[in-house]
């Protein structure tokens, strides 16, 4: 799948946004291995805590379908009411999750602008050194 329909995908989520705080918008597209996208959107909270990123939205819902892989995700984001969105990095609790359910040097993430601006990393970039099933003695893969 191109790049550019993954983030088309996640400009869509990100217009569905609940972020009546920080007024910082964001929208994820999550590409499974069956090609399959799952999509979500930032949920902010009055306590902060409770929050949950697009990024992990779209996770957890693919999850809670049975969906276990994954191949990449777009994330969009960027100031409600402005033209131009930022570079949106997932937050460290986000690249986690990404790791839980991915592997680092396989898993692409897209930070776009729009679909035709954006970079492209790896997971591993992301998150060096990752903590995962493995240290625990895990054979979970």
């Amino acid at each position: 799948m191109p790049y550019s329909d993954l983030i088309l995908a996640a400009l869509d989520a990100r217009k569905k946004a609940y972020c009546p705080y920080s007024g910082f918008a964001v929208g994820a597209a999550l590409l499974a291995e069956d090609g399959k996208i799952y999509t979500g959107c930032n949920i902010e909270s009055a306590t902060y805590s409770p929050t949950n990123c697009a990024e992990r939205t779209a996770f957890f819902k693919a999850v809670s379908e049975g969906v276990k892989t994954f191949q990449a995700i777009a994330i969009v984001g960027g100031k409600l009411g402005e033209n131009e969105l930022e570079t949106c990095p997932p937050c460290g609790v986000c690249r986690q999750v990404m790791a839980e359910f991915c592997l680092p040097s396989d898993f692409k993430v897209i930070l776009g602008k729009s679909p035709k601006d954006y970079i492209v990393k790896t997971l591993a970039e992301l998150l060096p050194l990752s903590f995962g099933a493995d240290h625990l003695g895990s054979d979970i893969k």
